[in-house]
Protein backbone atom coordinates (compact mmCIF):
# COMPACT_ATOMS: atom_id res chain seq x y z
CA UNK A 1 0.00 0.00 0.00
CA UNK A 2 1.29 3.37 -1.03
CA UNK A 3 2.62 5.73 1.63
CA UNK A 4 1.40 9.31 1.29
CA UNK A 5 3.41 12.10 3.30
CA UNK A 6 1.33 15.14 2.94
CA UNK A 7 3.90 17.62 4.54
CA UNK A 8 6.10 16.48 2.17
CA UNK A 9 3.48 16.15 -0.95
CA UNK A 10 5.01 12.61 -1.61
CA UNK A 11 3.83 9.34 -2.12
CA UNK A 12 6.44 6.06 -1.44
CA UNK A 13 5.75 2.57 -3.26
CA UNK A 14 7.08 -0.49 -2.63
CA UNK A 15 8.39 -2.81 -5.24
CA UNK A 16 9.91 -5.90 -4.26
CA UNK A 17 12.56 -8.40 -6.37
CA UNK A 18 11.69 -11.71 -5.87
CA UNK A 19 12.74 -14.97 -7.43
CA UNK A 20 14.39 -18.34 -6.82
CA UNK A 21 17.81 -18.11 -5.05
CA UNK A 22 20.09 -17.12 -6.90
CA UNK A 23 18.55 -15.91 -9.88
CA UNK A 24 20.06 -12.06 -9.87
CA UNK A 25 17.75 -9.81 -7.80
CA UNK A 26 20.38 -8.86 -5.95
CA UNK A 27 22.44 -7.99 -8.77
CA UNK A 28 18.75 -6.00 -10.28
CA UNK A 29 19.12 -3.54 -7.44
CA UNK A 30 23.20 -3.19 -7.47
CA UNK A 31 23.27 -2.14 -11.08
CA UNK A 32 20.14 0.84 -10.25
CA UNK A 33 21.73 1.69 -7.30
CA UNK A 34 25.27 2.38 -9.03
CA UNK A 35 23.54 4.07 -12.17
CA UNK A 36 21.63 6.66 -10.02
CA UNK A 37 22.70 9.64 -9.23
CA UNK A 38 23.66 10.36 -5.64
CA UNK A 39 21.00 13.12 -5.11
CA UNK A 40 18.25 11.11 -5.99
CA UNK A 41 18.74 8.08 -3.99
CA UNK A 42 18.76 6.70 -0.15
CA UNK A 43 21.56 4.70 1.33
CA UNK A 44 21.06 0.49 0.51
CA UNK A 45 20.67 -1.25 3.50
CA UNK A 46 21.51 -5.09 3.72
CA UNK A 47 20.25 -7.83 5.68
CA UNK A 48 23.08 -10.65 5.42
CA UNK A 49 21.78 -14.58 5.64
CA UNK A 50 24.26 -17.16 5.46
CA UNK A 51 23.09 -18.12 1.79
CA UNK A 52 21.57 -14.82 0.76
CA UNK A 53 20.51 -11.20 1.54
CA UNK A 54 17.80 -8.66 1.47
CA UNK A 55 18.85 -5.28 -0.05
CA UNK A 56 16.97 -1.99 0.23
CA UNK A 57 16.85 1.89 -0.67
CA UNK A 58 15.04 4.12 -2.01
CA UNK A 59 15.13 7.08 -4.77
CA UNK A 60 13.77 9.74 -6.51
CA UNK A 61 12.57 8.08 -10.13
CA UNK A 62 13.62 11.03 -12.84
CA UNK A 63 11.12 10.01 -15.48
CA UNK A 64 7.55 8.97 -14.04
CA UNK A 65 5.94 12.52 -12.94
CA UNK A 66 3.55 13.70 -10.56
CA UNK A 67 0.43 12.00 -8.87
CA UNK A 68 -2.40 14.44 -7.91
CA UNK A 69 0.40 17.21 -7.67
CA UNK A 70 2.49 14.68 -5.24
CA UNK A 71 6.46 13.74 -6.04
CA UNK A 72 6.66 10.05 -6.15
CA UNK A 73 9.38 7.76 -4.36
CA UNK A 74 10.04 4.31 -4.54
CA UNK A 75 11.41 1.71 -2.25
CA UNK A 76 13.05 -1.15 -3.78
CA UNK A 77 13.79 -4.59 -2.11
CA UNK A 78 14.98 -8.11 -3.12
CA UNK A 79 14.25 -10.65 -0.78
CA UNK A 80 16.12 -14.25 -0.60
CA UNK A 81 15.20 -16.99 -2.75
CA UNK A 82 15.75 -20.03 -0.92
CA UNK A 83 12.85 -21.62 0.34
CA UNK A 84 13.84 -21.43 4.54
CA UNK A 85 13.74 -17.93 4.11
CA UNK A 86 10.03 -17.98 3.67
CA UNK A 87 9.26 -15.86 6.71
CA UNK A 88 11.75 -13.01 5.22
CA UNK A 89 10.11 -12.88 2.41
CA UNK A 90 6.66 -12.59 4.05
CA UNK A 91 7.87 -9.49 5.63
CA UNK A 92 9.22 -7.78 3.47
CA UNK A 93 5.88 -8.36 0.71
CA UNK A 94 3.73 -6.67 3.43
CA UNK A 95 2.78 -3.27 1.67
CA UNK A 96 4.20 -4.66 -1.44
CA UNK A 97 2.56 -2.15 -4.70
CA UNK A 98 4.18 -4.12 -7.46
CA UNK A 99 6.78 -7.50 -7.85
CA UNK A 100 9.76 -7.72 -10.46
CA UNK A 101 9.77 -11.40 -10.55
CA UNK A 102 13.31 -12.62 -11.66
CA UNK A 103 13.45 -15.84 -13.55
CA UNK A 104 16.73 -18.08 -13.95
CA UNK A 105 16.50 -18.51 -17.45
CA UNK A 106 19.01 -21.83 -17.21
CA UNK A 107 16.99 -24.65 -18.09
CA UNK A 108 17.95 -26.51 -14.62
CA UNK A 109 16.61 -23.66 -12.70
CA UNK A 110 13.27 -24.16 -14.19
CA UNK A 111 11.40 -25.94 -11.60
CA UNK A 112 13.09 -23.70 -9.11
CA UNK A 113 11.82 -20.75 -10.86
CA UNK A 114 7.91 -22.40 -10.67
CA UNK A 115 8.28 -23.30 -7.10
CA UNK A 116 9.34 -19.59 -6.26
CA UNK A 117 6.53 -18.34 -8.11
CA UNK A 118 4.00 -20.63 -6.05
CA UNK A 119 5.80 -19.37 -2.85
CA UNK A 120 5.24 -15.72 -4.22
CA UNK A 121 1.56 -16.45 -4.29
CA UNK A 122 1.25 -17.91 -1.57
CA UNK A 123 2.81 -15.45 0.83
CA UNK A 124 0.75 -12.54 -1.14
CA UNK A 125 -2.43 -14.85 0.14
CA UNK A 126 -1.50 -14.15 3.71
CA UNK A 127 -1.45 -10.49 3.25
CA UNK A 128 -4.65 -11.00 1.24
CA UNK A 129 -2.93 -9.60 -1.63
CA UNK A 130 -5.09 -10.63 -4.80
CA UNK A 131 -1.79 -12.03 -7.03
CA UNK A 132 -3.84 -11.52 -10.11
CA UNK A 133 -4.07 -7.55 -9.32
CA UNK A 134 -1.03 -6.93 -8.53
CA UNK A 135 1.69 -5.24 -10.70
CA UNK A 136 4.25 -7.54 -12.11
CA UNK A 137 6.46 -7.59 -14.27
CA UNK A 138 8.21 -10.72 -15.57
CA UNK A 139 12.57 -10.58 -15.91
CA UNK A 140 13.79 -13.58 -17.67
CA UNK A 141 17.60 -13.03 -16.19
CA UNK A 142 21.25 -14.12 -17.43
CA UNK A 143 20.57 -14.26 -21.01
CA UNK A 144 24.44 -14.02 -21.92
CA UNK A 145 24.85 -17.53 -20.59
CA UNK A 146 25.57 -20.08 -23.84
CA UNK A 147 22.46 -20.46 -25.81
CA UNK A 148 22.82 -24.52 -24.91
CA UNK A 149 22.44 -23.64 -21.03
CA UNK A 150 19.48 -21.11 -21.31
CA UNK A 151 15.48 -21.54 -22.52
CA UNK A 152 14.20 -19.79 -25.27
CA UNK A 153 12.41 -16.30 -23.62
CA UNK A 154 9.16 -17.55 -25.60
CA UNK A 155 9.49 -21.24 -23.60
CA UNK A 156 9.35 -19.31 -20.27
CA UNK A 157 7.11 -16.60 -21.15
CA UNK A 158 4.67 -20.40 -22.07
CA UNK A 159 5.41 -21.64 -18.58
CA UNK A 160 5.78 -19.04 -15.71
CA UNK A 161 3.76 -15.98 -17.63
CA UNK A 162 0.26 -17.52 -17.52
CA UNK A 163 -1.19 -13.52 -17.10
CA UNK A 164 0.89 -12.26 -19.64
CA UNK A 165 2.81 -9.79 -17.93
CA UNK A 166 5.06 -7.72 -19.58
CA UNK A 167 8.42 -9.68 -19.10
CA UNK A 168 11.79 -8.61 -20.39
CA UNK A 169 14.87 -10.86 -21.28
CA UNK A 170 17.86 -9.41 -19.07
CA UNK A 171 21.60 -10.07 -17.67
CA UNK A 172 21.84 -7.95 -14.68
CA UNK A 173 25.35 -8.61 -14.39
CA UNK A 174 25.60 -6.22 -17.70
CA UNK A 175 23.14 -3.96 -16.93
CA UNK A 176 20.68 -5.10 -19.92
CA UNK A 177 17.14 -5.09 -19.24
CA UNK A 178 17.28 -4.30 -15.54
CA UNK A 179 16.08 -0.15 -15.97
CA UNK A 180 13.74 -1.93 -18.39
CA UNK A 181 11.95 -4.14 -16.26
CA UNK A 182 12.06 -1.23 -13.29
CA UNK A 183 10.50 1.18 -15.11
CA UNK A 184 7.54 -0.98 -16.31
CA UNK A 185 7.00 -1.99 -12.90
CA UNK A 186 6.76 1.30 -11.81
CA UNK A 187 4.53 2.59 -14.50
CA UNK A 188 2.58 -0.01 -13.55
CA UNK A 189 1.90 1.05 -9.94
CA UNK A 190 1.79 4.47 -10.49
CA UNK A 191 -0.92 3.88 -13.21
CA UNK A 192 -2.65 1.81 -10.82
CA UNK A 193 -2.39 4.49 -8.29
CA UNK A 194 -3.89 7.14 -10.47
CA UNK A 195 -6.65 5.56 -11.18
CA UNK A 196 -7.76 4.17 -8.02
CA UNK A 197 -8.79 6.32 -4.92
CA UNK A 198 -5.90 5.40 -3.73
CA UNK A 199 -4.01 8.85 -5.26
CA UNK A 200 -4.59 11.64 -2.88
CA UNK A 201 -6.97 14.60 -3.52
Amino acid sequence: MPIVNYTAREITCKIVYCGPGGSGKTSNLLHVNNELPEGRKGKMMSLATEADRTLFFDFLPLDLGMIAGFSTRLQLYSVPGQLFYEATRRLVLQGVDGVVFVADSQARQLEDNIESLQDLHANLAVHNVDARRLPIVMQYNKRGLPAGEIMPVDDLDEILNFRGAPSFPADALAGTGVFESLRAISQMVFQRLDTSNGAPR
